[in-house]
């Protein structure tokens, strides 16, 4: 890419760009969840599960459409072995009476439709904590091992510049998914495949900032005169062909995945493609420029 050949943006000095753009971003977001929170699965708040058998042509995503009504709020459906569905919902009330509920829809919405209870289970409320807990345990736990990793790898410095850049990706990432639930027409319930979206976003988004930040340590050896902040610009710039390539490539994965992936795995392919996103710009507008300003506070604590 031509474009990219030698650049020369000015990405350090104008740091604050970034930090306002962050900052509105993250206040977006804090003030969501503060108001309108989000939408959570049956995995982490309970329900019912159904399977049926004999639902031969049914489409998931009219099955889904036909039960809205009915139960109230939009239920999970997904095809479920050769000939079945499986139905997923957080309606509250006797699993006898959401059942038949779902099976008197399906016959009078479907001409022909005659669907058979195969398999019924309950996600308990416990359960759904558990499950919640692990999901929190996960997302902590992986940022805990990057810092450490980081840290070895290089030093302290560094591992706070990804570990910001990291909770800044998730951070704003949930807002998203706090801010357009209801608004978009797929489901941005928070279930167990987002949050290995999400755990998929902080590799992602470490893999760029550690690309960076070992040309940083290169070139802070090779520039040895000039300055920090400039060493950092450098790097940056250094390799932003290969950021730029490597987005755009995994942008067209997700992308396809998206628009071709179906309803179901709508949620998670928005995830992805959002966390590509944010995650490039936050190795260059949030990890790098934290470097730099511990780096410039730790050469006025030694002068």
């Amino acid at each position: 890419m031509r474009i990219f050949e030698n650049p020369s943006f000015s990405f350090i000095p104008n740091r604050r760009v970034g930090y306002i753009i962050s900052g509105i971003l993250l206040l977006a977001s804090i003030v969501s969840f503060s108001t309108k929170g989000l939408e959570q699965g049956i995995d982490f708040q309970g329900g019912m599960e159904f399977v049926l058998g004999n639902t031969e042509g049914l489409s998931t995503v009219a099955v889904r459409n036909a039960l809205e009504g009915p139960l109230g709020s939009q239920p999970e459906v997904k095809t479920f072995g050769e000939t079945g569905l499986l139905v997923r919902t957080s309606v509250q009330g006797e699993i006898t009476e959401v059942e038949s509920r779902i099976l008197s829809t399906i016959r009078s919405n479907f001409e022909g439709a005659d669907p058979r209870l195969e398999k019924t289970d309950v996600v308990g409320p416990r359960f759904a904590e558990d499950l919640k807990r692990g999901a929190i345990y996960a997302v902590f736990g992986a940022l805990g091992v990057i810092f450490l990793y980081i840290l070895v790898r290089f030093e302290w410095r560094y591992s706070m510049g990804a570990v910001a850049a990291l909770v800044h990706d998730v951070t704003i990432t949930l807002g998203l998914f706090s801010i357009l639930s209801g608004i978009v027409p797929f489901s941005l319930q928070i279930d167990q495949s987002i949050i290995a979206a999400f755990l998929t976003i902080v590799g992602y988004s470490l893999n760029d900032t550690v690309v960076v930040f070992d040309r940083v340590r290169e070139y802070k050896n090779l520039f040895k005169t000039e300055s920090f902040p400039t060493v950092v610009n450098r790097s940056i710039n250094g390799t932003l062909s290969r950021t730029v390539v490597t987005s755009t490539t995994t942008l067209i994965v997700t992308m396809i995945l998206f628009i071709f992936g179906g309803e179901v795995l709508r949620g998670f392919s928005f995830a992805l493609t959002f966390g590509v996103v944010i995650g490039t710009y936050s190795s260059v507008f949030v990890a790098s420029p934290v470097l730099v300003e511990l780096e410039k506070r730790a050469e006025k604590a030694t002068a």
